[in-house]
């Protein structure tokens, strides 16, 4: 991600009648203010689900099973977005501790079939493939809310990184092309994101992304008319306003730019 201060305002809670966050105290430069557990289920049900338990963190856990009984519900399933640590490292335990299913595409779990509709407690709940940020990334889809849980895929603040070689660009513009589509079809309004605030527009954040990639890839280009040759000297021209401590993921970044260039030279 980018390097982002925390931002004191959001601190997760009640979104909609569907949906809630817990929020991990694990902020940091790639996890913004922590990260964002999504709980969601239909108001009246007895069941929800959980996406992304985030890290292996017991007082978070906790948190998470307080908000869950405190509604007078139960974990029916636990969904991941990607298996980085931030999101998934606690999938296991978390299974363990309310039995619920957990699938996932790939990494051992229950893989998710694109375009699946996923049911709990009569909540739908469809399977976007997005892949790009890591070649094992999917979105959710809540229709009632005409919302989408993007997991790292868009942030709720800054841009996310596509870190080579797992990251690939070509995929994740795509991604961001599928996401516009549902957009521009008003099935998607708002975003759930993995870090980072609400996102009410979610029409203008996918353009945003748009727009920063291709500016991105520009810089990348004139870096290297300029007469740059490693992925590192292009980062300390064309992230020098980036904090240094977000430049080894910033090099992964430019090491996926490159990839992409080099495929469509």
């Amino acid at each position: 991600m980018n390097g982002a201060a925390a931002d004191p305002t959001w601190a997760g809670g009640q979104i909609s009648a569907r949906a809630a966050c817990v929020l991990c105290p694990n902020p940091g430069p790639m996890t913004l203010d922590g990260t964002n557990t999504w709980v969601v289920g239909e108001p009246g049900s007895t069941e929800v689900a959980i996406i992304d338990p985030g890290p292996l963190d017991v007082g978070h856990l906790t948190a998470v099973l307080e908000a869950v009984a405190g509604s007078g519900r139960r974990v029916a399933l636990t969904l991941l977005t990607h298996h980085h640590f931030d999101h998934a490292e606690s999938a296991d335990r978390f299974h363990e501790l309310t039995a619920a299913p957990v699938r996932a595409f790939g990494g051992g779990h229950d893989d998710i079939r694109p375009g699946e509709a996923i049911r709990v407690g009569g909540l739908e709940i469809l399977a976007v493939e997005t892949p790009g940020h890591t070649a094992d990334s999917f979105s959710f889809v809540l229709p009632a809310d005409n919302t989408i849980l993007t997991g790292d895929t868009i942030l709720g603040r800054g841009t996310s990184v596509v870190a080579w070689p797992d990251g690939h660009l070509e995929s994740y513009l795509e991604s961001l092309a599928r996401i516009e589509a549902l957009t521009r079809a008003d099935t998607v309004t708002s975003m759930l994101p993995g870090h980072g605030p609400f996102v009410a527009d979610a029409a203008a954040t996918v353009s945003f992304y748009l727009r920063h990639r291709a500016e991105r890839l520009d810089q990348v280009r004139a870096a290297l008319a300029a007469g740059d040759t490693t992925a590192r000297q292009v980062v300390e021209r064309v992230y020098a306003d980036v904090p240094h401590d977000v430049w080894p993921a910033a090099e992964l970044s430019v090491q996926a730019q490159l990839e992409y260039l080099r495929e469509h030279a």
